[in-house]
């Protein structure tokens, strides 16, 4: 069985995918940056930067699938051109190389950031979205790597997308943006909310998908992988049923959110230190990112769990590693 080349398995959702593949018994190739390294997980590694167009057809030669799934994922850059080199350069040199060694297939990453939301509704990989639409320089970066994705599909190269929404669950080392809330709420460090939504979905299923996008999806197509939509409330709702700790009853005004996010963010402009307030995480929070999932459950048999299992998950995680006492 020829390997299968994962990038991102040292992260969050990119180690869950090398998991699943490895379970269903692939040699799994992990592209990794000097410096990281893939923990409790047997895989091949190596080293690379998908900046760096020489350094990735050693990585791809001889595999057969390539789940490209390592992005740049931040909500503020001192420069945000780092954004765009990783995640649309870097994609067009992995698809580059993956193309010239014959790869069978390549599932990418994309992100629900990148699904149009109609007002007040619920979008569907179909909704009508643009690059005006996508709100910082994360999601600008995401939709025109996606467009790179949808390039290569439309010129015969066998990719297909999915779009995550939330992941939630355990291994989230960093943690990412959601990761946060649960190991905020956990820390008490979460003493008010504002009006926002997300789609919460657990990383096990989410991997479960990209295995599913590469067995029954077609080229070219966006699978949204996604499973309950909750505004931040019922979120935080939730992980105090979990918990038994109380949730914050505060809803802070957006007024009162933009103007933290504009004075965290001018600070990290003068001191280089990531804001703990991005404002571009307080423009995207406008919007409820709602959609729904019924084209990966009609198309690829995509069945997630509950939004409960995985706040579930993430919460025995982050309290087995971060020590945090239960209520």
């Amino acid at each position: 069985m020829k390997p299968a080349l994962v990038t991102g398995a040292s992260g969050f959702l990119g180690w869950h995918v090398a998991r699943v593949l490895i379970e269903r018994g692939f040699p799994v190739r992990a592209l990794v940056r000097p410096g990281s390294r893939v923990t409790q997980l047997d895989v091949e590694t190596v080293t690379g930067d998908l900046r760096d167009r020489a350094s990735l057809p050693s990585a791809v030669q001889g595999c057969g699938l390539v789940f490209h799934v390592a992005a740049d994922y931040r909500l503020w850059a001192r420069d945000p051109r780092e954004l765009y080199r990783s995640n649309v350069d870097g994609t067009r040199n992995l698809l580059e190389a993956a193309r010239a060694a014959r790869v069978e297939r390549v599932v990418y990453t994309s992100t629900v950031g990148c699904i149009g939301i109609p007002p007040g509704g619920i979008g569907d990989e179909a909704t009508p979205v643009s690059l005006a639409d996508m709100a910082g320089d994360y999601k600008r970066s995401k939709f025109l790597a996606e467009q790179v994705a949808l390039e290569f599909a439309a010129g015969g190269f066998p990719v297909v997308i999915v779009n995550p929404t939330a992941p939630v669950g355990d291994h989230d080392v960093k943690p990412t943006p959601t990761g946060k809330i649960v190991a905020d709420f956990l820390a008490g460090a979460m003493p008010a909310f504002i009006d926002t939504g997300l789609n919460i979905v657990d990383a096990r299923d989410t991997a479960e998908g990209h295995w599913l996008a590469c067995r029954h999806g077609h080229p070219g197509e966006r699978y949204i992988l996604g499973s309950e939509n909750l505004t931040l409330a019922e979120i935080l709702r939730r992980l105090a049923r979990i918990t038994g700790r109380p949730a914050p009853t505060l809803r802070l005004p957006y007024a009162v959110a933009w103007c933290a996010g504009v004075s965290s963010t001018a600070w990290a402009r003068i001191t280089g230190i990531p804001p703990r307030v991005p404002l571009e995480a307080v423009r995207m929070a406008r919007k409820k990112m709602w959609v729904t999932h019924e084209k990966a459950r009609r198309e690829l048999g995509f069945r997630p769990a509950p939004a409960d299992t995985a706040l579930a998950r993430a919460v025995e995680w982050f309290q087995r590693g971060a020590s945090v006492p239960m209520a």
